[in-house]
């Protein structure tokens, strides 16, 4: 089994920072890909930020020069560092993971989720 679990969420200031932490554990044989993507109510779940094994990212547009993706493979982690923050990016995190396991082959996982909220 895999899981994927999503930490460091909680409250932020317009302007301030957050970062959150998202690790990736079970029976993983590899990790192609992982991202953040973000939901609030009444709306489709939509990517934040993304990052391939070999390190190449992809930002949405509305956090691109505002928040930064990496990656620690060797732990199976991902990180979101949340600057300039604005009152739009409240809601809940979570990450997903492209992962292999020598039992499943290729599959989807998300994490249960981090709430994120900016406020002033």
């Amino acid at each position: 089994q895999v899981q994927v679990a999503e930490s460091g969420g909680g409250l932020g200031q317009p302007g301030g920072s957050l970062r959150l932490s998202c690790a990736a554990s079970g029976d993983i044989y590899s990790i192609a890909m992982m991202a953040w993507y973000r939901q609030v109510p009444g709306k489709q779940r939509e990517l934040v930020a993304e990052i391939t094994r070999k390190g190449r990212t992809n930002y949405a547009d509305s956090v691109r020069g505002r928040f930064t993706i990496s990656r620690d493979n060797a732990k199976n982690m991902i990180y979101l560092q949340m600057d300039n923050l604005k009152l739009e990016d409240t809601a809940v995190y979570y990450c997903y993971g492209y992962i292999t396991t020598l039992a499943h082959g290729e599959n989807d996982y998300w994490g249960q989720g981090t709430q994120v909220t900016v406020y002033s």
